[in-house]
């Protein structure tokens, strides 16, 4: 007797095997999600510009003479690089998780499921859509801040890495919390009550070595003032933290929630199930 199992109709297509990362795949992924948020560029670019600006027009312009220079740089100039990296922070987060809840909550997420995309493929794919979106508000930002502050460059080495490394970050961030999430309300809440104090208590608005103790110390261990500390520095040449350890930290931070990301993409923890 023949083993159906072990024929094939001749002309039907063979599976096929992948010998390392299915690059085409993490390809496609990666061009749906910067097409996803490039349809409304209008929401998630230019909104956040405008946004950034607002910031910009209250802390700078409303109160210029007012508030003097911190370690002998002009306020506006100070502030520029933080409003910009958080710009990039928020939007970076916003991708990732908003596009995994809504596929959850829509029932699309067989579009990234049924094709052979391993976990390690699903992780790049969707950081690299989040960090596309946070660099691309970024350089809309440094530009359109340009008028209110005579940003200059001082390391452009710094200005890559934290950028970069900021984007990527918390684009998996956004993977965990748009897995983790069941509805909006959770996501909301993760933005307001994890992401937005983390970033606004870094050091964005002022000097944290001006706090009192032992908010002081505490700043020196929310990540996200090595990254808006080192982006700054790339700006105006002086940072207040150790540069070392913000590289070293952010290093080892995207390490670790690249690991995570994998292992819930694997698990399919709230996802497959």
């Amino acid at each position: 007797m023949t083993d159906l199992a072990s024929t094939r109709p001749s002309g039907l297509p063979t599976p096929r095997h992948y010998a390392g990362i299915n690059w085409i795949g993490v390809q496609t992924l990666y061009f749906r999600e910067v097409r996803r948020f490039w349809k409304v560029g209008a929401q998630t670019v230019a909104a956040p510009v405008v946004t950034t600006l607002l910031y910009m027009l209250v802390f700078v312009v409303a109160l210029q003479g007012a508030r003097p220079p911190l370690h002998g740089t002009p306020f506006a100039e100070f502030v520029a690089p933080g409003l910009i990296m958080m710009a990039m922070l928020n939007n970076a987060f916003a991708n990732a998780s908003s596009s995994l809840i809504q596929a959850k909550i829509m029932g699309t997420s067989t579009d990234f499921l049924t094709p052979p995309l391993s976990p390690l493929e699903l992780t790049i794919g969707f950081a690299l859509g989040a960090a596309t979106r946070g660099l691309a508000v970024g350089l809309v930002t440094a530009v359109c801040v340009l008028p209110f502050a005579r940003l200059g460059v001082a390391n452009i080495a710094a200005i890559l890495w934290f950028g970069l490394i900021a984007s990527l970050l918390m684009g998996m961030v956004g993977v965990l919390a748009g897995l983790w999430s069941e509805k909006f309300d959770h996501l909301s809440a993760v933005q307001n009550f994890v992401v937005m104090p983390m970033t606004f208590l870094s050091g964005t608005f002022y000097l944290v070595e001006n706090l009192p103790e032992p908010f002081a110390t505490i700043s020196h261990w929310n990540p996200f003032f090595y990254l808006i500390d080192g982006f700054r520095y790339g700006f105006i040449g002086h940072a207040e933290g150790n540069l070392m350890v913000g590289v070293v930290m952010s290093a080892a931070l995207t390490v670790v929630m690249a690991v995570a990301c994998w292992l819930v993409f694997k698990s399919g923890w709230r996802l497959k199930s």
